[in-house]
């Protein structure tokens, strides 16, 4: 049995997926489909059911592209059995600056010694527990990857336009619909994780950034986009910018 988990319909055209530690989100356009993330190793299952019930649902069932907002293991974990499950072979793209990431020519990822320094915290030892359980500990990259252009619209479906968005990881991309007033934030702002005792706009801690000084500006600059923008984060729930709570 796949993972449990849940499809909010934010557009007809465009669904955040909640899985049970990480968010992805799946944009579809005719019979056509983009992804953007693929969970943990152990969310693959998930991501495959949600791709098949949304196509069910939509008649979009061909996977064209899957895009990367980072190369973290709770993002790219299921990626490679997620496309190994498809007959469509979909593109995998990223940021510029996130590609090496992705291939694992490097490594930046929060470690154990960071977890460990919050050992007296509960809430950061029931995140760890649960993703090394989700096969968090597993290192590898996907090596067909490629970059994408940055700042105007991709021709994968859904026309999403990517923006830098780095601290987190160096080469973190956002992904803005501009006809909808939404952004696929990844974790450059998150809404909710096990490690925050609060819900709505926020960052991750800092022991997962890369950068804290370039994450605090990104997700600065997150937070400046226009009131009523619909934020779909890596974490948590689909927020509101400038609604009341967020």
């Amino acid at each position: 049995m796949p993972a449990a988990y849940e499809i909010v319909d934010v557009e007809p055209d465009v669904f955040l997926v909640h899985g049970p530690h990480v968010n992805w989100v799946v944009l579809t356009e005719g019979t056509d489909v983009t992804l953007v993330d693929a969970g943990y190793p152990a969310d693959a299952p998930a991501v495959i059911a949600s791709l098949a019930e949304i196509g069910a649902r939509t008649g979009a069932v061909d996977l064209r592209a899957v895009l990367l907002t980072h190369a973290h293991g709770d993002h790219i974990g299921g990626l490679g059995e997620v496309v190994a499950a498809r007959a469509d072979a979909p593109a995998v793209l990223a940021g510029p600056d996130e590609v090496g990431h992705v291939r694992r020519d490097f490594l930046h990822q929060v470690t154990l010694a960071q977890v460990m320094e919050h050992a007296d915290d509960p809430r950061v030892m029931r995140w760890a527990d649960a993703a090394v359980a989700a096969g968090g500990l597993r290192a590898e990259g996907y090596p067909d990857v490629r970059a994408h252009a940055m700042d105007s619209p991709l021709d994968v479906p859904g026309r999403p336009v990517p923006h830098a968005t780095p601290g987190h990881t160096l080469g973190h991309t956002s992904y803005a619909i501009p006809r909808l007033g939404l952004v696929i934030s990844g974790d450059a702002l998150v809404t909710g994780h096990p490690t925050s005792a609060v819900e709505g706009p926020q960052q991750l801690a800092r022991m997962f950034h890369r950068d804290a000084a370039r994450a605090d500006a990104a997700f600065r600059e997150l937070l400046a986009l226009p009131t009523g923008t619909r934020v779909l984060p890596g974490h948590g729930r689909l927020a509101t910018l400038g609604a009341p709570g967020a």
